[in-house]
């Protein structure tokens, strides 16, 4: 504790009995946007059993609090807490008297609300309380009227607190004023942002624990404050081990709901409806992940995610002005097109394990002659086991009309709009819904299969896509990397399986474009392996590939910085090709002009251990591909 001398090893946690299949799940309304009305309707939808009421959401409301209370109990939720209570203590007799004045003005509030738990952070203010036992006893004296209520008081270490500003140092406040009425109310952000042990959890008795509230984050070197307020993230989103956190609290005996408390400039502004929803899906993996971090089977929310092995197929949405364009791109770049489907106007082009259809039934993009990624297909071991995880995981599996002799194939939708099938290739399975052509697939320029697969999120998405990933699909986050773009800061991250056999590189614009982003909107790329990129680009550009034409100052500047074989650097000047290179290894990527409006093909070569995505060429890219579109444009 705050005055005590130094601790001694950590004490071993007690077991607990369930990975928090048996709590309550809660998200406090702070975490979505639009009305209160809006905001109870969407976590009720998302399957919450209770909220968080944050005061300023009631205090917006033209319902009374009675009335919220019926609202809450028509929905089916509780409330489980009543927030935030600001600057209680305070050094000024007088000061402190009116502020328990306001506690009992709350606490009416309160008892009409049905709540019995009021959170009491600890004070910012200049006048806030730094003698231990002053402190106290302040918050006894609080305590002391909330409980003569049936009332009592979580208090919580905000992580700027003027004084308390660490989560022992709270409970060595609700210790020393040793009152049933007040217990702690422990927070994820505000325990890990400052480097709290868990592991001392311990040392607290389970019905001295109130509350607990959960929110990742981002490592971030920035101000507490700011990172709190405009950064936190729902559970497997960010950089923290909730895990571990949340096994701490529960190995206590704590009993009370596991509750989400995130404040993030993109959930306010975003559909509560699909915010509630990934709320509800990072409790959902939190949970499971819990549950394999204590080996308990038999406990987990949902299916194990099946192993995925690599890709089906790629699909792309195309119409009578794209498909003609993107076709002739996929020959240059050496695919044959080998089938038709029975019953549907998709092609089937094939090169090696990679394969593309282009679907001109589905009707995605916003105008003539847009091209789009509209599906893809991964590999599964058990891909009904795949679909049933994704449903149990707020992802509902869609409804799709297939013709009688066709493959039954399961498939979601992510976060973007793309479909995400399940599926197994083989002779009974999907392909033979194909047609033959006649045209068997050729050697063509060397592409031998799929490497990634990169997809622009929408802005209110970017970490949800990467949780969706994550959770449904069992595909690790990488890092998130930032690079500063023609037409604006760019902001990337990619999920992928430990094999690496499934890769998807997830992008976003750092903030929101303004109505002057004349580069590619939303730009899609399929990229496809090659073990000879130089004997790739040679063969692309003898059959007509519409390449990329890169500057020669890029050329120069990687002469600069790398020591490259002069055959190398000249392959990379004649055909156009982008450079990378990392302490595990080397990457080169041949890169087509834009089709359709939007979708652009790359053939990548990984060298050695290398397992990045050549973000740092990936300004050079975007303003040559703006560039080759102006041109084309004023032609």
């Amino acid at each position: 504790m705050s005055d005590e001398g130094p601790r001694p090893p950590h004490p071993t946690l007690r077991a607990g009995r369930d990975p928090g299949q048996g709590h309550r799940r809660s998200i406090a309304t702070v975490c979505l946007s639009g009305t209160l009305e809006d905001k109870l309707a969407a976590a009720a939808a998302a399957g919450f059993d209770g909220i968080e009421v944050f005061e300023p959401d009631l205090v917006a409301s033209p319902w009374s609090p009675r009335e919220l209370a019926a609202r809450c109990a028509d929905l089916g939720l509780s409330i489980d807490l009543y927030q935030p209570f600001r600057d209680l203590d305070s050094t000024d007799p007088a000061r402190f008297a009116r502020n328990l004045r306001r506690a009992e003005k709350k606490f009416a509030v309160m008892e009409q609300l049905g709540t019995t738990t009021v959170l009491v952070c600890s004070s910012v203010a200049a006048d806030a309380v730094a003698d231990p036992d002053q402190l106290a006893g302040q918050l006894a004296a609080a305590a002391e009227r909330a409980g003569e209520r049936g009332l009592r008081i979580a208090y919580e270490a905000l992580a700027w607190g003027r004084h308390v500003s660490t989560w022992d140092g709270s409970w060595d406040a609700v210790r020393r004023a040793d009152s049933p009425a007040l217990g702690l109310c422990l927070d994820s952000f505000h325990v890990l942002s400052r480097g709290g042990d868990p592991a001392w959890f311990a040392d607290v008795p389970a019905d001295k624990l109130f509350f607990l509230q959960l929110a990742d984050a981002p490592q971030l070197q920035m101000d507490v404050l700011q990172w709190s307020r405009h950064h936190r993230l729902f559970p497997g989103q960010g950089a923290f081990d909730l895990a571990a956190f949340l096994d701490a609290v529960l190995a206590t005996g704590y009993a009370g709901p596991l509750s989400l408390e995130v404040f993030n400039d993109v959930y306010r502004q975003s559909d509560p409806a699909r915010t509630a929803v990934d709320g509800m899906r990072s409790l959902l993996w939190l949970q499971e992940q819990l549950a394999a971090r204590r080996g308990e089977a038999g406990l987990e929310v949902a299916p194990p995610a099946p192993a995925l092995s690599g890709w089906s197929f790629t699909e792309l949405a195309v119409d009578g002005v794209s498909g003609p364009e993107v076709a002739a791109a996929l020959a240059g770049m050496g695919f044959t097109h080998t089938g038709q489907h029975r019953s549907k106007p998709v092609q089937l082009w094939e090169q090696g394990e990679a394969r593309v259809l282009l679907n001109a039934s589905v009707v995605r993009p916003a105008a003539t002659g847009v091209a789009a990624v509209a599906a893809v297909g991964l590999e599964s071991a058990d891909p009904q086991q795949s679909a049933q995880r994704a449903e149990c995981l707020k992802a509902p599996v869609l409804p799709r009309t297939r013709g009688a002799t066709e493959a039954d194939l399961a498939a979601v939708a992510a976060p973007d709009g793309t479909q995400v099938f399940f599926t197994r290739t083989g002779p009974d399975g999907w392909p033979a819904d194909f047609l033959p052509t006649g045209s068997p697939a050729g050697p063509g320029t060397g592409l031998t299969g799929v490497d990634h697969v990169g997809l622009t999120q929408p802005f209110d998405s970017f970490d949800e896509a990467a949780l969706f990933y994550r959770a449904v699909l069992g595909l690790e986050p990488q890092s998130v990397a930032e690079f500063a773009a023609p037409f604006g800061l760019v902001r990337t991250r990619a999920v992928a399986d430990p094999a690496r056999a499934v890769r998807l590189a997830l992008s976003v614009s750092a903030l929101r474009l303004g109505t002057w982003s004349p580069g590619v909107p939303d730009p899609q790329y399929l990229a496809f392996t090659t073990e000879d990129v130089v004997a790739t680009a040679r063969a692309a550009r003898a059959a007509g590939a519409p390449l990329l034409d890169i500057p020669g100052n890029y050329a120069d500047d990687l002469d600069a910085r790398y020591d490259l074989p002069a055959e190398l650097l000249a392959a990379v000047r004649e055909h156009g090709l982008l450079y990378d290179e990392d302490e595990h290894g080397r990457w080169l990527q041949l890169v087509t002009r834009v089709l359709g409006d939007r979708v652009f093909l790359v053939a990548v070569q990984r060298l050695g251990g290398y397992d990045g995505y050549g973000a740092a060429d990936a300004p050079v890219r975007m303003a040559a591909h703006r560039r080759s579109r102006a041109v084309a444009t004023t032609g």
